[in-house]
Protein backbone atom coordinates (compact mmCIF):
# COMPACT_ATOMS: atom_id res chain seq x y z
CA UNK A 1 0.00 0.00 0.00
CA UNK A 2 1.07 3.33 -0.49
CA UNK A 3 0.03 6.02 1.99
CA UNK A 4 0.80 9.77 1.02
CA UNK A 5 0.32 12.98 3.26
CA UNK A 6 -1.81 15.40 1.12
CA UNK A 7 -2.83 19.18 1.41
CA UNK A 8 -6.59 19.21 -0.75
CA UNK A 9 -5.73 22.12 -3.35
CA UNK A 10 -9.49 22.24 -4.58
CA UNK A 11 -12.69 20.53 -3.48
CA UNK A 12 -15.72 19.77 -5.20
CA UNK A 13 -18.00 22.60 -5.06
CA UNK A 14 -20.15 22.54 -1.79
CA UNK A 15 -24.62 23.30 -1.23
CA UNK A 16 -23.42 27.13 -2.10
CA UNK A 17 -21.51 26.52 -5.34
CA UNK A 18 -17.65 27.75 -3.68
CA UNK A 19 -14.57 25.76 -3.57
CA UNK A 20 -13.01 25.04 -0.43
CA UNK A 21 -9.22 25.56 -1.51
CA UNK A 22 -6.00 25.26 1.07
CA UNK A 23 -2.77 26.28 -0.88
CA UNK A 24 0.21 24.76 -0.63
CA UNK A 25 0.96 24.48 3.29
CA UNK A 26 -2.41 23.27 3.78
CA UNK A 27 -1.94 26.28 6.62
CA UNK A 28 -6.36 26.58 6.83
CA UNK A 29 -5.22 23.72 10.25
CA UNK A 30 -8.26 21.36 9.23
CA UNK A 31 -6.06 20.35 6.45
CA UNK A 32 -2.72 20.55 7.05
CA UNK A 33 -1.72 17.20 7.14
CA UNK A 34 -4.57 14.11 5.73
CA UNK A 35 -3.09 10.95 5.25
CA UNK A 36 -4.32 9.27 2.31
CA UNK A 37 -3.82 5.89 0.11
CA UNK A 38 -2.36 6.31 -3.50
CA UNK A 39 -4.02 4.25 -6.23
CA UNK A 40 -3.19 3.75 -9.09
CA UNK A 41 0.78 3.16 -11.15
CA UNK A 42 0.07 6.82 -13.44
CA UNK A 43 -0.10 9.57 -11.88
CA UNK A 44 -2.12 11.17 -14.29
CA UNK A 45 -4.84 8.48 -13.40
CA UNK A 46 -4.06 7.76 -9.85
CA UNK A 47 -6.96 8.86 -6.87
CA UNK A 48 -6.10 9.20 -3.47
CA UNK A 49 -8.32 7.81 -0.49
CA UNK A 50 -8.72 10.20 2.58
CA UNK A 51 -7.89 8.13 6.11
CA UNK A 52 -10.39 10.59 8.01
CA UNK A 53 -9.21 11.42 11.57
CA UNK A 54 -5.54 10.87 10.83
CA UNK A 55 -2.19 12.11 9.66
CA UNK A 56 0.54 9.83 8.25
CA UNK A 57 2.28 10.39 11.57
CA UNK A 58 -0.07 9.21 13.26
CA UNK A 59 -0.67 5.94 11.00
CA UNK A 60 3.29 4.95 11.52
CA UNK A 61 3.24 5.41 15.40
CA UNK A 62 -0.21 3.04 14.74
CA UNK A 63 2.27 0.07 13.34
CA UNK A 64 1.90 -1.45 9.70
CA UNK A 65 -0.83 -3.94 10.80
CA UNK A 66 -2.94 -1.38 12.33
CA UNK A 67 -2.23 1.14 9.13
CA UNK A 68 -2.92 -0.97 6.55
CA UNK A 69 -6.19 -1.83 8.50
CA UNK A 70 -7.24 2.42 8.34
CA UNK A 71 -6.16 2.05 4.28
CA UNK A 72 -7.95 -0.26 3.37
CA UNK A 73 -11.65 0.74 4.75
CA UNK A 74 -10.73 4.05 3.44
CA UNK A 75 -10.37 2.86 -0.06
CA UNK A 76 -13.02 0.77 0.64
CA UNK A 77 -15.46 3.98 1.92
CA UNK A 78 -13.88 7.06 1.55
CA UNK A 79 -14.51 8.42 -2.45
CA UNK A 80 -11.83 8.92 -4.35
CA UNK A 81 -10.34 12.55 -4.99
CA UNK A 82 -7.73 12.98 -8.28
CA UNK A 83 -3.82 13.02 -7.22
CA UNK A 84 -4.04 16.49 -9.55
CA UNK A 85 -6.48 17.44 -6.91
CA UNK A 86 -4.04 16.92 -4.12
CA UNK A 87 -0.32 18.16 -3.39
CA UNK A 88 1.78 15.83 -1.60
CA UNK A 89 3.78 16.73 0.81
CA UNK A 90 6.35 15.52 3.02
CA UNK A 91 5.26 12.10 4.32
CA UNK A 92 6.05 12.01 7.96
CA UNK A 93 7.83 14.50 10.77
CA UNK A 94 10.22 12.15 12.13
CA UNK A 95 12.31 13.05 15.19
CA UNK A 96 15.66 11.65 14.08
CA UNK A 97 17.06 10.87 10.31
CA UNK A 98 19.79 8.63 10.22
CA UNK A 99 21.88 8.73 7.25
CA UNK A 100 24.09 6.32 6.01
CA UNK A 101 26.86 5.57 3.52
CA UNK A 102 26.24 1.80 2.51
CA UNK A 103 27.43 2.49 -0.64
CA UNK A 104 31.18 1.30 -0.98
CA UNK A 105 31.48 2.35 -4.83
CA UNK A 106 30.00 5.97 -3.57
CA UNK A 107 32.39 6.16 -0.63
CA UNK A 108 35.73 5.19 -3.46
CA UNK A 109 34.36 8.17 -5.41
CA UNK A 110 33.14 10.86 -3.42
CA UNK A 111 36.53 10.40 -1.23
CA UNK A 112 38.81 11.33 -4.19
CA UNK A 113 36.22 14.04 -5.35
CA UNK A 114 36.24 15.84 -1.81
CA UNK A 115 39.50 14.69 -0.11
CA UNK A 116 42.08 13.67 -2.63
CA UNK A 117 42.29 10.30 -1.63
CA UNK A 118 41.66 7.35 -3.24
CA UNK A 119 40.45 3.95 -1.95
CA UNK A 120 37.48 3.18 0.73
CA UNK A 121 39.06 3.63 4.91
CA UNK A 122 39.21 0.34 6.16
CA UNK A 123 37.19 1.28 8.81
CA UNK A 124 33.77 1.59 6.22
CA UNK A 125 33.63 -2.09 6.52
CA UNK A 126 33.76 -2.45 10.18
CA UNK A 127 30.01 -0.94 10.54
CA UNK A 128 27.98 0.91 8.95
CA UNK A 129 28.51 4.85 9.63
CA UNK A 130 25.71 7.19 9.33
CA UNK A 131 25.31 11.16 10.69
CA UNK A 132 22.12 12.97 11.97
CA UNK A 133 20.86 15.45 9.40
CA UNK A 134 18.15 18.48 9.93
CA UNK A 135 14.67 16.77 10.52
CA UNK A 136 13.27 20.79 10.54
CA UNK A 137 14.36 21.31 6.47
CA UNK A 138 12.35 18.46 5.06
CA UNK A 139 11.41 19.21 1.34
CA UNK A 140 7.95 17.54 -0.32
CA UNK A 141 7.59 15.86 -4.62
CA UNK A 142 7.42 19.16 -6.16
CA UNK A 143 9.29 21.88 -3.59
CA UNK A 144 11.70 24.28 -4.80
CA UNK A 145 15.58 23.68 -3.07
CA UNK A 146 17.55 26.99 -2.67
CA UNK A 147 21.18 26.92 -3.18
CA UNK A 148 23.13 27.61 0.63
CA UNK A 149 24.55 31.10 0.95
CA UNK A 150 28.40 31.05 0.01
CA UNK A 151 28.05 27.74 -2.08
CA UNK A 152 28.71 27.02 -5.49
CA UNK A 153 29.00 23.28 -5.54
CA UNK A 154 25.63 21.88 -4.86
CA UNK A 155 25.03 18.43 -5.39
CA UNK A 156 22.13 15.23 -4.86
CA UNK A 157 22.10 12.39 -3.46
CA UNK A 158 20.22 9.39 -4.95
CA UNK A 159 19.05 7.50 -1.36
CA UNK A 160 16.37 5.55 -0.11
CA UNK A 161 14.78 5.95 3.38
CA UNK A 162 13.25 3.30 5.37
CA UNK A 163 10.36 4.69 8.06
CA UNK A 164 11.09 3.23 11.32
CA UNK A 165 7.33 1.95 12.19
CA UNK A 166 7.55 0.49 15.95
CA UNK A 167 9.79 1.55 19.04
CA UNK A 168 13.46 -0.85 18.43
CA UNK A 169 16.26 -0.93 20.93
CA UNK A 170 19.50 -3.23 20.63
CA UNK A 171 17.86 -4.93 17.66
CA UNK A 172 19.40 -7.82 15.77
CA UNK A 173 19.04 -7.59 11.88
CA UNK A 174 15.81 -9.80 11.43
CA UNK A 175 13.87 -7.36 14.38
CA UNK A 176 15.02 -4.69 12.59
CA UNK A 177 13.63 -5.26 9.44
CA UNK A 178 10.42 -6.43 11.48
CA UNK A 179 10.79 -2.80 12.23
CA UNK A 180 10.20 -0.81 8.98
CA UNK A 181 7.05 0.23 8.31
CA UNK A 182 7.80 1.28 4.59
CA UNK A 183 10.26 3.16 2.14
CA UNK A 184 10.34 6.44 1.02
CA UNK A 185 12.61 7.96 -1.73
CA UNK A 186 15.58 10.04 -0.37
CA UNK A 187 17.36 13.29 -1.71
CA UNK A 188 20.31 14.38 0.42
CA UNK A 189 20.95 17.94 -1.01
CA UNK A 190 25.05 18.63 -0.22
CA UNK A 191 27.24 21.49 -0.60
CA UNK A 192 30.17 20.08 -1.69
CA UNK A 193 32.55 22.93 -1.05
CA UNK A 194 31.03 23.90 2.47
CA UNK A 195 31.20 20.09 3.06
CA UNK A 196 34.23 19.54 2.33
CA UNK A 197 35.60 22.76 4.07
CA UNK A 198 34.16 22.13 7.65
CA UNK A 199 34.87 18.81 7.55
CA UNK A 200 38.60 19.31 7.65
CA UNK A 201 38.08 20.44 11.71
CA UNK A 202 37.03 16.55 11.98
CA UNK A 203 33.36 16.93 12.62
CA UNK A 204 30.01 17.25 9.98
CA UNK A 205 28.83 17.56 7.94
CA UNK A 206 26.73 20.62 8.81
CA UNK A 207 26.33 23.23 6.68
CA UNK A 208 27.49 21.21 3.53
CA UNK A 209 24.22 19.41 4.64
CA UNK A 210 21.64 20.87 6.78
CA UNK A 211 19.79 23.19 4.35
CA UNK A 212 17.79 20.73 2.93
CA UNK A 213 16.64 17.19 2.17
CA UNK A 214 13.76 15.80 0.42
CA UNK A 215 11.37 13.04 1.36
CA UNK A 216 8.87 11.66 -0.86
CA UNK A 217 6.41 11.10 -2.77
CA UNK A 218 4.95 8.86 -0.56
CA UNK A 219 5.70 5.53 1.85
CA UNK A 220 5.23 2.18 0.17
CA UNK A 221 4.52 0.05 3.06
CA UNK A 222 7.30 -3.36 4.02
CA UNK A 223 4.63 -5.59 2.78
CA UNK A 224 4.43 -4.74 -0.57
CA UNK A 225 8.14 -4.90 -1.19
CA UNK A 226 9.16 -8.47 0.40
CA UNK A 227 8.90 -10.05 -2.95
CA UNK A 228 11.71 -7.75 -4.01
CA UNK A 229 14.40 -9.35 -1.42
CA UNK A 230 17.46 -10.92 -3.03
CA UNK A 231 18.32 -14.29 -1.07
CA UNK A 232 20.54 -12.16 1.44
CA UNK A 233 17.64 -10.04 1.98
CA UNK A 234 18.45 -6.89 0.23
CA UNK A 235 16.18 -4.81 -1.95
CA UNK A 236 16.82 -5.48 -5.30
CA UNK A 237 15.34 -1.99 -6.92
CA UNK A 238 16.59 -0.11 -10.30
CA UNK A 239 17.78 3.29 -9.06
CA UNK A 240 18.04 6.28 -11.40
CA UNK A 241 18.62 9.78 -11.54
CA UNK A 242 18.11 12.33 -14.25
CA UNK A 243 19.35 16.04 -13.98
CA UNK A 244 17.30 18.20 -16.61
CA UNK A 245 15.98 15.00 -18.28
CA UNK A 246 19.17 13.64 -18.83
CA UNK A 247 20.18 10.18 -17.33
CA UNK A 248 23.76 10.88 -15.07
CA UNK A 249 23.77 8.07 -12.49
CA UNK A 250 21.77 4.57 -12.19
CA UNK A 251 22.52 1.88 -10.09
CA UNK A 252 20.96 -1.14 -7.98
CA UNK A 253 19.71 -0.73 -4.45
CA UNK A 254 21.13 -4.54 -3.21
CA UNK A 255 24.83 -2.80 -4.16
CA UNK A 256 24.29 -1.84 -0.32
CA UNK A 257 26.85 -3.29 2.04
CA UNK A 258 24.21 -3.78 4.43
CA UNK A 259 20.52 -4.45 4.44
CA UNK A 260 18.09 -1.84 6.22
CA UNK A 261 17.54 -4.24 8.69
CA UNK A 262 21.28 -4.94 9.49
CA UNK A 263 21.07 -0.74 9.25
CA UNK A 264 18.50 -0.43 11.87
CA UNK A 265 19.90 -3.10 13.74
CA UNK A 266 23.48 -1.08 14.65
CA UNK A 267 21.22 2.33 14.28
CA UNK A 268 19.30 1.05 17.65
CA UNK A 269 22.23 -0.55 19.72
CA UNK A 270 22.68 1.21 22.89
CA UNK A 271 19.77 3.71 21.55
CA UNK A 272 15.91 3.72 20.76
CA UNK A 273 14.70 4.19 17.12
CA UNK A 274 10.69 5.78 17.52
CA UNK A 275 8.44 5.31 15.01
CA UNK A 276 8.87 7.42 12.44
CA UNK A 277 12.18 7.73 12.25
CA UNK A 278 14.11 8.04 8.83
CA UNK A 279 17.11 5.85 7.95
CA UNK A 280 18.63 6.76 5.15
CA UNK A 281 20.43 4.08 2.78
CA UNK A 282 23.44 6.29 1.33
CA UNK A 283 24.10 6.92 -1.78
CA UNK A 284 24.13 4.84 -4.62
CA UNK A 285 26.86 4.18 -6.73
CA UNK A 286 27.60 4.73 -10.38
CA UNK A 287 26.51 8.04 -10.62
CA UNK A 288 24.26 8.72 -7.42
CA UNK A 289 25.45 11.78 -6.98
CA UNK A 290 27.94 14.06 -8.90
CA UNK A 291 30.36 14.58 -6.48
CA UNK A 292 31.39 10.64 -7.45
CA UNK A 293 31.39 11.65 -10.84
CA UNK A 294 33.46 14.90 -10.41
CA UNK A 295 36.53 12.36 -8.24
CA UNK A 296 36.61 10.25 -11.15
CA UNK A 297 38.55 12.46 -13.53
CA UNK A 298 39.42 14.93 -11.13
CA UNK A 299 37.09 17.54 -12.93
CA UNK A 300 33.35 18.93 -11.94
CA UNK A 301 31.85 17.27 -14.90
CA UNK A 302 28.85 16.90 -14.96
CA UNK A 303 28.55 20.74 -12.87
CA UNK A 304 27.08 21.38 -10.04
CA UNK A 305 23.57 22.44 -9.74
CA UNK A 306 22.93 25.75 -10.71
CA UNK A 307 19.50 27.82 -10.39
CA UNK A 308 16.59 26.11 -13.03
CA UNK A 309 18.40 22.60 -12.44
CA UNK A 310 15.46 20.42 -12.22
CA UNK A 311 16.55 16.90 -10.21
CA UNK A 312 14.54 13.50 -10.37
CA UNK A 313 15.33 10.58 -8.54
CA UNK A 314 13.41 7.30 -9.64
CA UNK A 315 13.55 4.06 -7.75
CA UNK A 316 12.05 1.21 -8.84
CA UNK A 317 8.70 0.21 -6.83
CA UNK A 318 9.16 3.62 -5.07
CA UNK A 319 7.85 6.36 -7.66
CA UNK A 320 9.78 9.42 -8.51
CA UNK A 321 11.07 12.55 -6.59
CA UNK A 322 11.32 15.72 -8.41
CA UNK A 323 12.42 19.09 -7.42
CA UNK A 324 14.00 21.81 -8.73
CA UNK A 325 16.76 24.26 -7.84
CA UNK A 326 16.55 28.27 -7.22
CA UNK A 327 18.24 31.18 -5.86
CA UNK A 328 19.77 30.86 -2.17
CA UNK A 329 20.46 34.26 -0.11
CA UNK A 330 23.39 35.20 0.96
CA UNK A 331 25.00 34.16 4.31
CA UNK A 332 24.88 37.01 7.08
CA UNK A 333 28.78 37.64 7.92
CA UNK A 334 30.21 36.29 11.02
CA UNK A 335 32.95 37.92 12.98
CA UNK A 336 36.08 36.32 13.25
CA UNK A 337 37.02 33.88 16.17
CA UNK A 338 39.26 34.86 19.30
CA UNK A 339 42.14 33.54 19.39
CA UNK A 340 44.79 33.38 22.11
CA UNK A 341 48.07 32.16 22.52
CA UNK A 342 49.00 29.37 25.44
CA UNK A 343 50.34 31.96 27.84
CA UNK A 344 47.26 33.91 28.03
CA UNK A 345 45.19 31.15 28.48
CA UNK A 346 47.23 29.81 31.65
CA UNK A 347 47.07 33.55 32.69
CA UNK A 348 43.27 34.13 32.33
CA UNK A 349 42.70 30.95 34.72
CA UNK A 350 44.88 31.79 37.56
CA UNK A 351 43.19 35.18 37.26
CA UNK A 352 39.91 34.08 37.85
CA UNK A 353 41.31 31.34 40.73
CA UNK A 354 41.58 28.56 38.42
CA UNK A 355 44.97 25.83 37.82
CA UNK A 356 46.63 27.42 34.70
CA UNK A 357 47.41 23.91 33.41
CA UNK A 358 45.02 20.49 34.23
CA UNK A 359 46.06 18.61 37.55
Amino acid sequence: MRFATIHVLAEPADAAGEHNTAGPSGQDGSRARRAAVVVGDDRASAVVHVVEGHDLDDLVALGLPAALELGERAVRDAAPVPLSQVRLGVPVRPGAIRDFVAFEEHVEGVRQGIEGVAGVPERWYAAPTYYFTNPHRLLADGDDVAVPGGSVALDLELEVGAVVGTPTRDADPAHGRAAIFGYTLFNDWSARDLQGAEMQVGLGPCKGKDFATSLGPWIVTADELEGRHDDDGFLDLACRVEIDGRLVGADLLSHMGWTFGALAAYASRDSLLRPGDVLGSGTTGNGGCLAELWGRPGERTPPPLTPGSVVTITVEGLGSLTNRVVAGRAPAPLPAPRRFDAAERVARREARGLPGHAP
